[in-house]
């Protein structure tokens, strides 16, 4: 089965591009479109009614650009708008949720820290999805100001590591073994992260277990592209210097209104 239309990939802003960085190595001959609605970043913010409005927005803009599978590279949007979005089009919808799972399963202290925007925290499938490892204690932790500070390219400024030192601190005395990020934007932060954390304590993102769903899904479903190799597009509505930089240079960035 072949389907040569592309992959759409919708963020609140720049930081599902680490969503869309792995899903572009494990499938480098299909072809991506990126939306970044930064103007709106974050989302974690917004009420859910706004959440699932905007959701609604990036959905249309990207079946209208031809979209065979549509990736939701933002955890507050999946945790709070993805059984609307699959309810409403007719395509496969990819969420990328917290993965609690993987690190409540191997953590040997019992005791785990999320860092996460409040939408993703707050939702109910964040919950329902916490309340099955009754058995570990969660450590959530909101990322309060940490996205602004990525969509605006300050991701090594002081203030970033200050944030990040208050955020991580409680949690290293709590003695986490795992530390789960619940926000695509958090990837761009690791390196920072691994100077504060102990050695030991293992950072898990979801950008692996997204891509491979990916796959997954156009094997099943939809159907690979053929195997020359496919372009990726990025869409933004605000500051498109920040994406251009953080893309290395490499691509073609739009800026367009949406």
């Amino acid at each position: 089965m072949e389907d040569n239309r592309p992959i759409g990939i919708f963020d609140s802003g720049i930081g599902g591009t680490s969503i869309w960085a792995a899903i572009r190595e494990l499938l480098p001959n299909e072809k991506t479109i990126y939306l970044a609605d930064s103007k709106n970043a974050p989302y974690g913010q917004k009420s859910k009614a706004e959440i699932i409005a905007l959701s609604k927005k990036n959905t249309e803009f990207l079946l209208n650009m031809g979209c065979k599978l549509i990736v939701v590279a933002c955890n507050t949007a999946t945790t709070n708008a993805i059984k609307e979005l699959r309810a409403k089009y007719p395509v496969p919808f990819i969420g990328i949720e917290p993965a609690i799972k993987t690190a409540a399963t191997n953590s040997k202290t019992q005791t785990i820290g999320i860092l996460a925007t409040q939408g993703t925290l707050n939702s109910e499938l964040f919950h329902k999805t916490a309340e099955k490892f009754h058995d570990t204690k969660i450590i959530e932790q909101v990322g309060h100001g940490l996205v602004q500070l990525i969509e605006n390219g300050n991701i090594y400024s002081p203030e970033m590591t200050q944030l990040l030192h208050s955020y991580l601190t409680p949690m290293i005395e709590a003695n986490i073994d795992y530390l789960v990020l619940g926000c695509s934007h958090y990837p761009y932060l690791i390196q920072q992260i691994k100077k504060i954390l102990p050695a030991h304590v293992h950072i898990i993102d979801s950008g692996e277990a997204v891509a491979k769903q990916t796959k997954n899904i156009l094997k099943e479903k939809v159907g690979f592209a053929s195997s020359e190799k496919r372009d990726s597009v990025f869409y933004i509505n605000s500051n498109p210097k920040v994406l251009s930089e953080i893309l290395g240079n490499k691509y073609k960035v739009i800026e367009k209104e949406f």
